[in-house]
């Protein structure tokens, strides 16, 4: 009896050792999914959610670009900029989560989402009311920031014939961001799947990247 509790003594530091391991290594994880600035997902991790979930029904692919970041950075420096993609990623977040949808950032003023939207009729009052909340004024040291955006959407069905898959959707939602960026700023919707823009090594002729020199 006495070995018994002697032994079960000495098991005891090892397996909370082993606890606080898997801890660590479940935190690790965690963290390598997640974008530290934003807390959004990494790119890695929202194309395992997104691709499965397009796969479940109608679906709006959107690519979204923060319009005038370069200046902010510029006039108030990149803490004032870290401080816009925080509340940027908060609100997507928000919106996404409402609408039962993920978001991720993808590098730098550039971010991504997938979400259920039923119809044409719905993408409109979804799009607009993303509007409303992105584009509160950001505040950065008593100061107010404004905040703009231009984002390109493409609707997505499973059954779609052909279906590109989330990449082509990705590609074309970017396509139609470009061509919103062009036109002022706020969303644009591409239709179909079918790319309409020349394409450079794969990529959007004119994107980041696209000249085989790295963005």
């Amino acid at each position: 009896m006495i070995e018994l509790v002697t032994a079960a003594a000495a098991a005891v530091p090892l397996a909370a050792g082993w606890s606080w391991h898997a801890l660590q290594l479940r935190r690790r994880i965690t963290d390598a999914r997640r974008d530290p600035l934003t807390g959004l997902a990494t790119r890695a991790e929202f194309e395992e959610r997104a691709a499965a979930s397009l796969l479940q029904g109608p679906r709006v692919v959107m690519v979204l670009d923060l319009d005038g970041f370069k200046q902010i950075n510029d006039a108030l420096g990149h803490a004032a900029g870290d401080e816009v993609i925080r509340i940027v990623g908060r609100r997507l977040a928000a919106w996404a989560d409402q609408h039962g949808g993920i978001v991720a950032r993808l590098g730098g003023d550039e971010f991504a989402a997938v979400l259920p939207v039923l119809s044409y009729a719905d993408l409109d009052w979804t799009m607009d009311g993303l509007g409303e909340q992105l584009t509160v004024p950001a505040v950065f040291e008593d100061c107010e920031v404004p905040v703009g955006f231009s984002a390109g959407v493409v609707w997505s069905h499973p059954r779609q014939v052909p279906n590109p898959g989330l990449a082509g959707w990705l590609r074309r939602a970017d396509e139609a961001m470009y061509l919103a960026k062009r036109s002022g700023g706020g969303w644009h919707l591409a239709v179909g799947p079918d790319p309409a823009l020349p394409t450079v090594n794969g990529r959007r002729k004119g994107r980041r990247g696209s000249s085989g020199v790295a963005a």
